[in-house]
């Protein structure tokens, strides 16, 4: 089968899924230079993917889904892709990319309708796997010769992801004179929370005339941890609710730490290469070998190794805020 020249990556979930699936376009990008790479996410996280450099085209679920099945296909005929690789399985998209007659057609064996829709199969575990999610994703490529796996520190230079400059309104949130630190401290239930009371003490533990607190996170997030954390401190930035994803983008960009759980700003720190502080339990399938973030400037906290087989969340509530206040604290001045 000649080599690809325009592939199609279908991966339709979260942000830090999307995220961690960038190093595969690059990848594919190294191997076969001259491919063109589209890739299909939601609506919601195009502000990401259209500041991936390995990204050529975004395609949007949500757009295709009211089509239908037949034009959908029609629209995809119209790219002229000869390559997917389902990254995340969905049954619809499966089905459209046969009938648009696309000539590769790649999914895990491990769901039944790709044995009725796709050219190649490829059967490994993930949930058996102590492989990173990014590794998990490149045994995808198998069928198209790709067999190596790049170390985590490889695949974190492999994203081409690059922050946009933040524009007048995240520009004038910003204090060029501090230290500028974002604490995004809720999840909506994606991850195990660190608690804001442990937030609220490292915010009163950092220094305010080095740093600025950001605050992060969407309108209803934000009316809960007003309630609970110190917003009225001089150092303090809340900016929950007031920004959208492509605004997030851009103010992580502009700063120089976030401190998370496992989320998707969590990755989008870490690919835009500032520090990210990332609050992990150490239990399967949510524990850091599987979804720590990628990117030059990580650090993973989890509990002391005495309280590894403890519940999730008392692993979590066991990171001390001192732990995360001497990694803050070990920035560069600014």
């Amino acid at each position: 089968m000649p080599p690809p020249e325009h592939i199609l990556l279908s991966r339709t979930d979260s942000i830090g899924d999307v995220m961690v699936t960038l190093p595969m376009a690059g990848l594919l990008k190294q191997r076969f230079p001259g491919v063109r790479i589209c890739f299909l996410g939601r609506s919601y996280t195009a502000p990401v993917l259209s500041h991936c450099s390995h990204v050529d085209q975004v395609l949007d679920l949500n757009v295709f889904e009211q089509y239908g099945p037949e034009a959908a296909a029609l629209e995809l005929r119209k790219l002229h892709i000869d390559t997917v690789v389902h990254v995340f399985p969905r049954r619809e998209v499966a089905a459209w990319c046969k009938h648009a007659g696309i000539r590769q057609r790649i999914g895990t064996a491990h769901r039944w309708w790709h044995w009725l829709t796709c050219t190649d199969r490829p059967r490994f575990s993930r949930r058996r796997s102590d492989l990173h999610e990014a590794q998990l994703n490149l045994k995808l490529l198998a069928p198209l010769g790709i067999v190596e796996m790049p170390s985590l520190a490889e695949l974190g230079t492999l994203s081409g992801f690059q922050p946009p400059l933040p524009d007048a309104t995240i520009a004038g949130m910003l204090r060029p004179d501090r230290t500028r630190v974002v604490l995004h401290t809720l999840s909506k239930g994606s991850a195990v929370e660190w608690g804001l009371e442990r937030f609220a003490s490292l915010i009163h533990a950092l220094d305010p005339e080095r740093f600025q607190v950001i605050l992060t996170g969407t309108a209803a997030e934000a009316e809960r941890y007003r309630r609970e954390l110190p917003v009225q401190l001089p150092h303090v930035t809340d900016v929950g609710g007031r920004v959208d994803l492509a605004q997030l983008v851009a103010l992580i960009g502009g700063c120089h730490a976030l401190v998370a759980a496992s989320t998707g700003p969590l990755h989008i720190a870490a690919a835009a290469g500032i520090r990210a502080i990332g609050l992990f339990a150490d239990t399967p399938p949510i524990h850091p070998g599987r979804w720590a973030p990628l990117g030059r400037d990580v650090h993973v906290l989890m509990a002391p190794p005495e309280l590894r087989n403890a519940e999730p969340l008392a692993q979590v509530h066991a990171i001390t805020p001192e732990r995360v206040l001497a990694l803050l604290e070990d920035l560069p001045r600014h």
